[in-house]
């Protein structure tokens, strides 16, 4: 029986990372970038702004610290103005917020230092130069990295790169995930299942995993387990994926019909893993391109657990994330549990905060039973047992992994 730590690094030794492409801004987010966007321009591209007020020369407010200047307004700058002004000394130039500063300019006077009058305005108090403006550059230098590469563009980057004018940047794109479901019981949503029939629960709920975890999905949905048929099916994916991942077929005989299948497209290596649920289980790189292959268990509660522990950080790895796994805490047990002996125990949970300690704590959900699905819909966390543990008691630390869900 294979470790869990090794069948991990099996499947992250076969992350590859897709080729870069150049995208639009606007479809950028999430996405990590994957050159040094050089601003091309200054942020801001020039003096401005960054109040309503009077744009003025500072030297001619100072003496308002002992008794008001008035001074004579002598036009106004809307924001967006392309019309260059020069101002004289002792005079002042309405000015809205983000306009463009006149030339001998070198500060902006609050309204609220005024008394807001639009021919003659009387000042109260003085500012000092560079006051109340964003000068040129002040933001981003022209030549300066805007966004690094290796960053994960989020709604800050993607104004900053709209801001320095760039309409499109190169990332790496989500890996492609192709998701199979095997099984002659299998029937679609959109069907009333018969006699001995249940619906197609794994292509839906593993979609959503890998889209949670960033991939770009292909839903396939229930292939039949005929060899050729399956081989046909696997074979198209092959070539427009980075990651296929077959859920049923890994145990009884349909495992014989699924090896059928496969056997010509490379090699999946069939084997237990010491983890409960879902011990039974998959993994290889199959066709040219040696595409990583994932043989999940049928029963949907086990399906999505192995997914969780063996495909999530490889589709995050495959983006690039430094660390492609879950954040993981120490939590005080609120109920006992009992794991199953030699294996790594992955039990549903809900974690809570105490609000009185700030310490986490940890109510375990459902029977240890791998059927139990609706218990895994409530919980937000796994509780983590190691192997040599069968028994924690109430009040106990144990690890619990977030499932927190993107976004």
């Amino acid at each position: 029986m294979r470790s869990v730590d090794e069948q991990v690094e099996r499947a992250l030794a076969a992350a590859v990372r897709p080729a870069p492409v150049r995208v639009a801004i606007s479809e950028a987010q999430g996405l990590l970038c994957a050159e040094e966007v050089v601003a091309e321009r200054a942020l801001p591209g020039f003096d401005q702004a960054a109040v309503d007020g009077y744009a003025v020369r500072s030297v001619d407010t100072q003496s308002a610290a002992d008794e008001p200047v008035v001074l004579p307004v002598v036009g106004e700058i809307a924001a967006g103005s392309r019309q260059p002004r020069r101002l004289q000394p002792g005079q002042a130039v309405r000015i809205a917020t983000g306009a463009p500063l006149p030339t001998l300019a070198d500060a902006v006077l609050p309204t609220g230092y005024t008394d807001g009058h639009h021919a003659r305005v009387t000042v109260h108090q003085p500012v000092p130069s560079a006051g109340f403006v964003r000068r040129t550059g002040e933001d981003v230098q022209t030549g300066d990295v805007a966004v690094r590469r290796g960053t994960v563009i989020g709604s800050a980057q993607v104004g900053l790169l709209a801001a320095v004018g760039r309409a499109k940047v190169l990332v790496y794109p989500r890996p492609r995930v192709s998701i199979i479901s095997v099984g002659d019981e299998l029937v679609d949503i959109d069907r009333a299942p018969g006699e001995g029939q249940v619906y197609d629960v794994n292509s839906y709920a593993l979609a959503a995993a890998a889209r949670d975890a960033g991939a770009e999905v292909v839903r396939v949905g229930i292939v039949p387990a005929e060899p050729r048929k399956l081989r046909e099916a696997v074979e198209s994916r092959l070539l427009l994926s980075e990651i296929v991942v077959i859920a049923g077929g890994v145990g009884g005989d349909l495992a014989d019909e699924v090896r059928a299948a496969l056997v010509d497209l490379g090699e999946i290596d069939m084997t237990r893993v010491a983890m409960h649920p879902g011990s039974v289980q998959g993994f290889g790189r199959l066709g040219p391109d040696a595409v990583p292959t994932f043989l999940l268990p049928g029963n949907p509660m086990s399906a999505l657990v192995v997914f969780e522990v063996m495909v999530r950080p490889l589709i995050r790895a495959a983006q690039g994330k430094r660390n492609p796994h879950r954040r993981v805490v120490t939590a005080a047990l609120l109920s006992p549990i009992t794991s199953t002996k030699a294996r790594r125990g992955f039990l549903r949970g809900q974690l809570l905060r105490d609000e009185s300690t700030g310490d986490y704590l940890v109510h375990p959900l459902g029977l240890s039973g791998s059927h139990l699905l609706a218990s895994l819909a409530e919980a937000n966390c796994l509780i983590l047992v190691d192997e040599d543990t069968t028994e924690v008691a109430a009040g106990e630390r144990v690890q619990v992994s977030f499932l927190a869900q993107r976004g």
